[in-house]
């Protein structure tokens, strides 16, 4: 057996053990939440995002499911909702600071405070062995961007508590800085990524910028960015670098005001972005950011993590 089989035989074997987990319910005690405590999940009325929500909600948390596009969003409350489940609908479009504004006002006014945020909303313009970057500036602003500007609003919002609040972010390992494949070439770049001492937001958005203005110049392939769908890589990276700056700013809070900032990779899972070509389920893709989400003693923040295991940026 090769090493591909290996691994693939081992993943596997890993995602029967995640199944299985997913049977065993928590117990009294680790249960830190109740129905009063409100989740709100990005890019919901399908997909990862909407078996996050349904998963959620299954435990028995109150779960608002966001979407761009009202009447798809709607449908998808609607299903929850006929199976007894605690949901409800706001429509947001990551991409508009009216909408978050709207949203977030939109919470204070209903709930006061969140619990838990998912940063799930996102887009891939590539499939199979494409990687077009004609649409590089609309999948980083939603997938930075959107995930950027709905944290630092919710934040404010985040309710006090000694369990915290949490934050997790749908992310990818194309988007690791240090993998051994599809990183980025400049190893300096890659160091001062990094190093949480140098890591900014200014630092993160420069290299955003550096590669939209080469995406623009035509040069971007040879200017040493990830060669496998490069603009959604790019994005991620940041995502993953974002995750760990956030981290290190909220880590100084007082122990009953804590925040928890992690990101996970799903997986190749067959959803509408993949073209339905994955090899992984919604259900299995959900699992591990409804993990974060709901870890009794929460400890870990401006981590990586994929199938409930912490992997390296």
């Amino acid at each position: 057996m090769g090493s591909k089989e290996r691994a693939k035989e081992r993943r596997e074997k890993r995602r029967q053990e995640i199944s299985l987990l997913r049977t065993i319910p928590y117990s009294d005690h680790q249960r830190w939440w109740s129905s009063e405590t409100v989740a709100v999940v990005t890019g919901a009325n399908r997909g990862i995002g909407f078996e996050i929500v349904r998963q959620l909600a299954d435990h028995g948390l109150t779960v608002v499911l966001t979407s761009r596009e009202s009447s798809a969003g709607l449908e998808a409350v609607n299903v929850l909702q006929e199976s007894g489940l605690s949901v409800v609908f706001h429509q947001l479009d990551v991409l508009d600071s009216l909408s978050i504004k709207q949203f977030t006002e939109w919470i204070q006014q209903t709930y006061g405070v969140i619990d838990i945020l998912v940063n799930n909303a996102g887009v891939n313009h590539n499939t199979g062995s494409d990687n077009s970057v004609e649409f590089a500036r609309m999948v980083i602003d939603t997938n930075y961007y959107g995930t950027k500007n709905v944290t630092k609003a919710m934040i404010p919002l985040m309710r006090s508590s000694t369990a915290g609040a949490r934050i997790v972010n749908v992310s990818s390992r194309l988007g690791r800085i240090n993998g051994r494949r599809n990183r980025i070439e400049d190893a300096t770049l890659r160091e001062q990524l990094t190093d949480i001492e140098t890591l900014s937001e200014e630092l993160i958005e420069r290299t955003l910028s550096n590669f939209l203005q080469q995406v623009e110049e035509g040069t971007w392939t040879s200017g040493g960015w990830p060669q496998t769908f490069t603009d959604y890589s790019v994005s991620k990276l940041a995502v993953n670098a974002f995750t760990r700056l956030m981290s290190k700013e909220l880590s100084d809070r007082p122990e009953d005001q804590k925040i928890y900032v992690n990101c996970y990779c799903p997986g190749w899972v067959k959803t509408a972005m993949t073209g339905w070509a994955g090899n992984i389920s919604t259900g299995d893709a959900a699992d591990t950011g409804v993990w974060l989400a709901l870890l009794p003693d929460m400890s870990v923040s401006g981590k990586f993590f994929a199938e409930r295991r912490e992997i390296k940026f």
